[in-house]
C-alpha cells in the first residue's frame, strides 16, 4: 500500500516539508517526486509559480510486522534473531533463525501463536485489509501440521469404529482448519467446532451420528449374575430342603464291602441294613420236632 501527499511551497524544500507533515512522516523516511520547479515572478509583480511536490511511502504490511517482530524479540535478548520475509497469498511468513531460539516456540507453540497474532494486529493495520502472517522456527509449522493431520485421521477412525464423538484439545483457526481438512479425507467421518474463544475445540464423530450406547446389566459385567449382598430369590438354592433318604427294606446280606446295603440315587444317607441275629447254641442239630426254643 502506497500513502502520498501533494504539497506546494515557494521552495522544493518547503513543499517536500508541507507534504510529510500532512503524511506524518518525517521526512527521511518518505520518498518524494518533484511536479513542478518553482518560477519566479517578472519584475517581481506578475506570473511566477511555486513548488509542487508528491511526497509517498511505501507501507508493507509484511516489513511492517518484521520491524514490530524485532523490536519485541530485541527486548527479549534476542539481537542476533534473523528474520526472513517470503511472501505467500494473502500473507507472508516469517521465518526466525538464530542460536538457541527454540524456547520461543513455548509449549505446544503457545509463544509463538502469541507473537504471530501481535504481528498480524500490525500488518493488517496497515492498509485495514487480511493480511495473514506466519512465524516459523526451524520448520515448526511443518512438522506441527504433519502431527495434526496424523491426529484427526486417527481419531476420525476411532469414532467411525466405536460410534462416538471424540473433543479435541484447544487449538488456535489454524490448527482447526488443518484438522477438519484431515478428518474430511476419512470415509464416514465428520468435524466441528465447539466452545468460544481460547476454549474452541474440534469434535470428530461418525458422519451418521452417535450409536446408542449398549444397555448394561444392573447386576454388573456378568448376564443375570445376582450381587453379593442382594438376598435369594423365594425357591432358590439356598431355601432348598434335603430330601429324605427313601424307606428302604431289608435286603439280602451283600457282605460287608463299602457298597453293602447302598442304594443308588439316595445321597449320602445310608439305607437301613439288616439286624443279624445270633445264631442258637445248638446249631447245627436237627430239632425233633417243632421249634427249637433256645431259651430253655
Amino acid at each position: 500500500m502506497i500513502k502520498e501527499a501533494i504539497a506546494t511551497g515557494e521552495t522544493v524544500e518547503l513543499a517536500k516539508e508541507a507534504a510529510c507533515r500532512e503524511l506524518g512522516v518525517e521526512s527521511y523516511e518518505a520518498e518524494f517526486e518533484i511536479l513542478e520547479m518553482p518560477t519566479k515572478k517578472t519584475f517581481g509583480l506578475f506570473g511566477g509559480n511555486p513548488a509542487k511536490v508528491r511526497v509517498f511511502i511505501k507501507n508493507d504490511p509484511a516489513e511492517a510486522a518484521a520491524k514490530y517482530l524485532k523490536g519485541i524479540l530485541d527486548k527479549m535478548g534476542l539481537s542476533a534473531v534473523d528474520i526472513q520475509i517470503k511472501e505467500e497469498e494473502n500473507g507472508a511468513q516469517l521465518s526466525l533463525s538464530g542460536d538457541d531460539i527454540g524456547f520461543i516456540i513455548g509449549h505446544r507453540g503457545e509463544t509463538l501463536d502469541a507473537l504471530q497474532y501481535l504481528t498480524g494486529l500490525v500488518a493488517n493495520h496497515i492498509d485495514n485489509s487480511y493480511y495473514r502472517i506466519t512465524i516459523d522456527i526451524g520448520n515448526y509449522r511443518e512438522k506441527r501440521k504433519e502431527t495434526l493431520e496424523i491426529l484427526g485421521k486417527k481419531i476420525a477412525a476411532k469414532a467411525i469404529k466405536t460410534g462416538r464423538n471424540s473433543s479435541l484439545e484447544p487449538m488456535n483457526p489454524y490448527e482447526r482448519r488443518i484438522i477438519h481438512t484431515a478428518v474430511q479425507t476419512v470415509e464416514g467421518a465428520k468435524s466441528w467446532s465447539e466452545g468460544e474463544d481460547l476454549s474452541r475445540h474440534v469434535v470428530i464423530g461418525p458422519e451418521a451420528g452417535e450409536r446408542p450406547a449398549p444397555r448394561r446389566n444392573n447386576y454388573g459385567k456378568g448376564q443375570g449374575r445376582r450381587p453379593y449382598n442382594d438376598k435369594p430369590r423365594s425357591g432358590g438354592y439356598n431355601n432348598r430342603q434335603p430330601r429324605s433318604a427313601p424307606n428302604v427294606g431289608p435286603g439280602p446280606n451283600l457282605g460287608s464291602g463299602p457298597s453293602a446295603g447302598s442304594v443308588p440315587g439316595a445321597g449320602s444317607v445310608p439305607a437301613r441294613q439288616p439286624v443279624q441275629k445270633a445264631a442258637p447254641k445248638n446249631e447245627g442239630k436237627a430239632p425233633l420236632y417243632g421249634r427249637v426254643d433256645v431259651k430253655k
